[in-house]
């Protein structure tokens, strides 16, 4: 495929016109042939940024696959909409890219993973956190081992975001608002810094009365990786001072220390990984140059792997890990015992 991959997006809230409006058009490899939500407020929204014309305008998805004749589907609903979407997209012959998290539940990703091998499409989960220089530098002396053998890594994620004083949002309305939509990005990014996957999580979530969520705000988890030891540590109350969305990482080696953090609230400018030897003087690193960072990656690793014929960096086979390791974090802390990570 030479041409851009024609591309319908579904789902016009806050997120999916930000996807529409600055990341969308921002990818040559992809052209926005249609745009669809059921709200007939949403479209015209998304055109206080970005012209829409009528004929590209839809409220089912079925309706623009038969007017526009598009390669692939972009799902940006809320999660209740991924797996109807991805389904229908996928039945519909369309390559599919969809907001993390993937789905609710483990059998259901599986079922669509297959669904979509079958018909011989890609299945991608977007987990934007990968696509940032630190993250990938963070990465790289993990795996290429100049500091000696890894064997514990810290991470704590705070923002300061109850309600009352700040309005409730989509997120204070989750039933998992840490868990399975903040923290899946942390484990994900555990996934690829340690270039394995964990095989048991014990987690402990904190529901405090005055914090306006309707699910757990907090959580600490200690995660075993087989021979690397975890300790997570999560917030959406926290008064402490904020780190950015990635969190801040401490990674210890055999030879020193490595610490990190990545994707500010200004994108990649808070992007930072720093070596501690053992002895000598710390060393702020010089991080790789990535051409397009955050979502703007993912949209990229999505066409380009369609072109090429190859399976994306987070497909959504490989993302049944990221799930399932997510989804043993949660039961873990609802039965507040240790849980295997299993597939």
């Amino acid at each position: 495929m030479t041409r851009p991959l024609r591309l319908v997006q579904v789902g016009l809230g806050d997120w999916g016109r930000d996807w529409a409006w600055r990341i969308v058009p921002a990818v040559d490899q992809v052209e926005a042939v249609a745009y669809v939500d059921s709200d007939p407020r949403a479209i015209p929204l998304l055109g206080k940024r970005l012209a829409v014309d009528g004929a590209r305008r839809f409220s089912s998805l079925d309706g623009a696959v038969a007017a526009t004749r598009p390669d692939a589907l972009l799902v940006t609903t809320t999660l209740a909409g991924h797996e109807p979407l991805t389904r229908a997209g996928i039945e519909a012959g369309l390559h599919v890219l969809v907001e993390k998290p993937f789905v609710e539940d483990l059998g259901c990703a599986r079922e669509l993973v297959d669904l979509a091998a079958s018909r011989g499409l890609t299945l991608m989960v977007s987990q934007n956190y990968r696509h940032f220089p630190a993250a990938r530098e963070a990465a790289r002396l993990a795996r290429e081992g100049e500091l000696g053998d890894l064997y514990a890594v810290t991470i704590d994620f705070r923002r300061n975001d109850p309600s009352p004083p700040k309005p409730r949002r989509r997120h204070h309305h989750d039933t998992q608002p840490l868990l399975l939509d903040m923290s899946i990005h942390h484990f994900d990014l555990l996934r690829l810094v340690l270039g394995r996957d964990p095989v048991r999580v014990r987690c402990e979530a904190v529901d405090p009365p005055w914090s306006g969520f309707s699910g757990p705000p907090a959580a600490f988890a200690s995660i075993d990786f087989e021979g690397v030891a975890v300790s997570y540590r999560g917030s959406w109350v926290s008064a402490g001072p904020i780190t950015p969305w990635a969190g801040e990482w401490t990674m210890e080696f055999e030879h020193g220390q490595v610490w990190w953090t990545s994707r500010g609230d200004r994108g990649l400018l808070n992007d930072k990984v720093v070596i501690r030897p053992r002895r000598g003087r710390p060393k702020v690193l010089t991080l790789p140059v990535i051409d397009r960072v955050d979502r703007a990656g993912t949209l990229t690793e999505f066409a380009t792997a369609i072109q090429q014929g190859r399976e994306p960096e987070t497909s959504g086979r490989d993302n049944l890990h990221t799930l399932g390791f997510t989804l043993a974090a949660i039961e873990s802390a609802r039965q507040l015992d240790l849980v295997n990570v299993a597939l």
